[in-house]
């Protein structure tokens, strides 16, 4: 991705930087390290996640049949354990005796406190403070699997604060400390690492749709930083998959009260990266707003600043109202209530069936599962006890 990525850090991280590409890039090719992850994905975290034909979603919406990846039915209630078991391990086996963690709904931080536990490691987990209001279910059950979880950027903080202060932690404490970002974003190598492990979701979804004679003629994530989202496109690339990314359009482009990065950002510097940004006029990151706390992030990882320009992908918006309706029609329509983010994705596959074929498939990755989101969603809703 030339002209995106890269490392913009303090140098006291560039040696642990270092360290980290060389241990990935040797233990990704190590036998034993891919089979006792492989192991642990299968026995622990429940993979492979099935394809799912959502035949009704389909007759209302009329147009390309819809499947979902089952993301949602891994271990945590969401693809995020993917990559914290796969960073976990390496931690590990690198020597690192403490996990520090950033979350924005808290998914990426249970998955965390999940593998930490289940590999006897210490776990801190920073999330905004905004977050830890509308996300408490996440909280309680971190501090459960014997997490702390440490507060971030007063009274509103949100994503962006939380990688900030754990990017301050990991500066000050990097001799004895792994940071495991749970998004494609960051210093390299974490984006390449990111989608290393989260591309098993492509994989074996591509596998999957071949096993039941379907071609994936388009395949549909959510984006905030963009990790389930770039772990279902890798494998793609190539294919002839038409690969659409929907972000959070919060109240709308126009009110400027979204997070969605690559249709209203520019080129910037941010957590170490260069990448797509939302950003002022005098290059002040833009402060953001989207009813799901993990697209609430005003950057976007440099794969996806990668796609863009190069057509490889497109990129849309859904709306908060629109994403409350998909998150309502899924659950009412096959059974399955999606985190609000991945909503964003059920709504962009929404605008996208009616205009297709009948004989075409639209992959949907619903990345995790709305257990967390209940009780925002359902107020926002109207829902009452």
């Amino acid at each position: 991705m030339t002209g995106f990525g890269g490392r913009y850090v303090p140098e006291t991280l560039v040696p642990a930087l270092d360290r980290l590409e060389s241990d990935y890039a040797r233990l990704s090719r190590d036998p034993g390290f891919r089979r006792e992850l492989g192991t642990y994905l299968s026995t622990y975290a429940g993979r492979p996640t099935p394809v799912y034909y959502a035949a009704n979603l389909t007759r209302r919406l009329g147009g390309a049949r819809i499947y979902l990846k089952r993301e949602d039915l891994l271990h945590g209630g969401a693809h995020k354990m993917n990559n914290a078991l796969g960073q976990a391990l390496l931690a590990k086996r690198s020597g690192s005796g403490r996990i520090i963690a950033e979350t924005g709904a808290g998914q990426h931080g249970v998955a965390t406190a999940m593998a930490c536990a289940a590999l006897g490691m210490k776990c801190e987990v920073y999330m905004g403070a905004k977050d830890m209001r509308r996300q408490r279910p996440n909280v309680l059950r971190m501090r459960l699997l014997g997490a702390r979880v440490v507060p971030a950027g007063g009274p509103d903080g949100t994503l962006r604060d939380a990688i900030g202060d754990a990017i301050r932690d990991w500066t000050a404490s990097v001799r004895t400390t792994h940071y495991l970002l749970g998004s494609a974003v960051g210093p390299r190598p974490y984006p390449a690492m990111v989608r290393g492990f989260q591309s098993v979701i492509g994989r074996e979804a591509r596998s999957q749709m071949r096993k039941m004679g379907r071609r994936i003629d388009a395949a549909v994530a959510c984006v905030g930083g963009g990790s389930n989202a770039v772990g279902t496109f890798a494998p793609l690339l190539g294919t002839g998959a038409e690969l659409v990314g929907v972000e959070a359009g919060g109240s709308g482009l126009k009110t400027g009260r979204h997070a969605a990065t690559l249709a209203a950002g520019r080129p910037g510097i941010l957590h170490g990266m260069r990448s797509y940004i939302l950003q002022d006029a005098e290059g002040q990151v833009s402060e953001t707003h989207s009813v799901s706390a993990g697209l609430d992030y005003p950057g976007v990882g440099p794969d996806h600043a990668g796609y863009k320009e190069s057509g490889r992908a497109r990129y849309v918006t859904a709306t908060d109202r629109e994403a409350l309706g998909a998150f309502a029609m899924l659950a009412e329509e096959e059974g399955i209530i999606p985190a609000l983010e991945s909503a964003h994705a059920i709504a962009g596959a929404a605008r996208m069936a009616p205009r297709m074929k009948k004989s075409q498939n639209i992959l949907v990755t619903l990345s995790g599962r709305g257990d967390k989101d209940i009780d925002h969603a359902g107020g926002l809703l109207g829902i009452k006890d």
